[in-house]
C-alpha cells in the first residue's frame, strides 16, 4: 500500500484510469467481435469508430488501430 500523500493521489488516478481504459478496451473487443461474426457494413463502420477512439485516447497504439480496421475492412470484399 502506498505510505505518502502523493503515492495515494497517484494510486487513485491509475485506478480511475484503468477503469476508464477497461470500459474502452471492453467496448472494443465487443464491436470487433459482432463486426467479423455477422459481416455487415454498419457493424464494421462502428467497430473501426470504436478502434479509432481507443486510439485517440491512447489506450491502444495507432498502429494497432489501424490493424484493426484493415482486418475489419477485408470482411467487406
Amino acid at each position: 500500500m502506498p505510505v505518502t500523500k502523493t503515492a495515494k493521489r497517484a494510486l487513485r488516478g491509475s485506478l480511475k484510469k484503468a477503469r476508464v481504459n477497461k470500459s474502452i478496451l471492453g467496448g472494443l473487443e465487443i464491436a470487433v467481435r459482432k463486426a467479423k461474426k455477422l459481416k455487415t457494413k454498419d457493424l464494421i463502420q462502428k467497430a473501426s469508430s470504436f478502434a479509432d477512439r481507443a486510439a485517440k485516447k491512447m489506450t491502444i497504439h495507432k498502429n494497432k488501430a489501424a490493424r484493426i480496421k484493415s482486418s475489419l475492412s477485408k470482411l467487406l470484399s
